[in-house]
């Protein structure tokens, strides 16, 4: 007769935290690609003769296919099955990424990144579904919400590490190989570990939906990825937004009419739900683009190598895990979910606004690592309760969608913020250029001036979406911390939802 641990659920599966492992594991690569290629990319561009206007692509290629497609793959975990999706999604990411690790033209690359992308618009639903329906205990889901939320805000950071470790040691051909062993260990993790459990018989695919939704979502994600070397106002980039707007709001009138939707309007009319998806998106707005401009200023401004740079943002990714792991995931069961928010929103603008007195010959530990630590500590405090509460209460067969849906936000959120943000900085940048063509000093020193200068005035924005993210949290959120055993919005107990 099996023992049930202390305080655990009596029909819980003894292998749930192993479980945790796997999709942690997973979700970490998904989350590592999203910037692992970003110190590589001077290599790469070398090595495959890239040309500067194309070598976006290798960026954009992956997000554009990974914003877009989101909620088709959150709506195939629940058709197919959530674990059939994610072992398909992590066989397909690694096979792409072998593909693009041995990439001979620019042409292969791309198609690389793209494939990456896809398959991790599949794998990314599966597996946050999964752990909402692994842990269904208020406690037990605290303590797997914190890991999956420290690894979603510190994962990115981690990517600058590897990257630059990668780059500078190996080759950056193994900032893309890197992902096989550890799809491999996840799949047989995956296989042994987590519960089959059967997709919903007999329904069918929304397929007006699917080219309506990701129509638009691929078109508005393109439009923001064109607009930083376009400018706003290039006819492509409105064409994009324009064709975006009109076929999502197409797909929203289409949503509440078809039989089997691809996204039910229920899941976003919900005040709690639609108030995480909309702080999310609002807090990676801010983080995307200080992921951009941190990057340059250490490896540009400051000198810093490849190396040096990952090891910069360390501080970042261990303040995140502190944030999440210690301090969230130990108050999520006692505080509703805006009083984590609304403060970790605040601590994190508060780091940016620090950020923004630097200079071109800012001092690291007394400058640059306080805020980086403050917005680690902020971003930890809001992933957790932000996951937590927007998959919370979710029927079974929208697990998926629902947390394809809050993905999508944080993808659409970091386009909007690379693109927002960098034409900030460089329309800033030119402008300070053009007023200080008079100044005494050289004009490399002017240039890096310009450079922080434009820096500075974006993150000034990316401060203010963040404290727009804590008011959205302070005044949407209204859920209150969940007890064991208390019903759901759906009328499950939480205990077995």
């Amino acid at each position: 007769m099996s023992v049930t641990p202390k305080g655990a659920p009596k029909d819980a599966d003894p292998r749930r935290w192993w479980a945790l492992v796997i999709i942690a594991l997973a979700q970490l690569m998904v989350v590592l690609d999203s910037t692992i290629v970003n110190i590589a990319l001077p290599s790469a561009q070398q090595d495959l003769g890239i040309s500067d206007g194309d070598r976006q692509w290798v960026i954009t290629a992956y997000t554009l296919a990974f914003g877009g497609l989101l909620l088709l793959g959150g709506r195939i975990a629940d058709l197919v099955g959530r674990k059939r999706t994610f072992v398909i999604g992590l066989v397909g990411f690694a096979a792409a990424s072998a593909f693009g690790g041995a990439a001979a033209t620019p042409g292969m690359l791309f198609g690389a990144r793209a494939l990456q992308g896809a398959f991790a618009a599949v794998l990314a639903p599966s597996a946050l579904s999964l752990l909402t329906t692994t842990f269904t205990d208020p406690r037990e889901r605290g303590k797997a919400f914190g890991v999956y939320g420290a690894l979603a805000g510190s994962g990115s950071a981690t990517g600058f590490v590897v990257g630059g470790l990668l780059t500078e040691y190996l080759d950056w051909r193994w900032c893309l190989y890197v992902n096989v062993p550890i799809a491999v260990v996840a799949v047989i993790g995956a296989l042994a570990l987590l519960d089959a459990r059967p997709g919903q018989a007999g329904a069918r695919l929304d397929v007006p939906g699917v080219l309506l939704g990701c129509g638009g979502l691929v078109a508005i994600v393109y439009g923001f990825s064109e607009a930083a070397p376009r400018g706003w106002t290039d006819p492509l980039v409105l064409g994009l937004f324009t064709t975006g707007v009109a076929l999502l709001t197409t797909f929203v009138w289409w949503q509440a009419r078809a039989p089997m939707p691809l996204l039910p309007l229920r899941i976003v009319r919900d005040r709690d739900r639609a108030g995480c998806f909309l702080t999310m998106a609002l807090a990676i707005v801010g983080m995307f683009g200080l992921f951009l401009f941190m990057t340059y200023y250490l490896q540009v401004v400051l000198a810093y190598s490849p190396v040096q740079t990952g090891l910069a943002f360390l501080p970042l990714t261990a303040s995140t895990v502190i944030g999440s792991t210690q301090i969230s995931a130990r108050l999520i069961n006692r505080l509703p979910p805006r009083m984590l928010m609304a403060p970790g929103m605040f601590l994190a603008a508060t780091g940016m606004v620090v950020l923004t007195r630097m200079t071109v010959d800012s001092d690291y530990a007394t400058e640059i690592l306080p805020a980086l630590i403050l917005m680690g500590l902020g971003m930890g405090l809001t992933y957790v309760p932000v996951f937590s509460t927007a998959t919370a209460g979710v029927a079974p067969q929208d697990s998926g969608v629902t947390s394809a849906t809050l993905n999508t936000a944080q993808q659409v959120g970091g386009s909007i913020g690379t693109a927002l943000l960098n034409t900030i900085a460089t329309t800033s940048s030119t402008a300070y250029l053009t007023a200080h063509l008079a100044d005494p000093g050289g004009r490399a020193l002017l240039a890096e001036k310009a450079v922080v200068h434009g820096y500075s005035v974006a993150i000034w924005w990316a401060a203010a979406a963040m404290l727009l993210a804590g008011l959205v949290a302070g005044l949407m959120i209204t859920s209150r911390p969940p007890k064991r055993g208390a019903t759901t919005k759906t009328g499950v107990p939480e205990a077995v939802a």
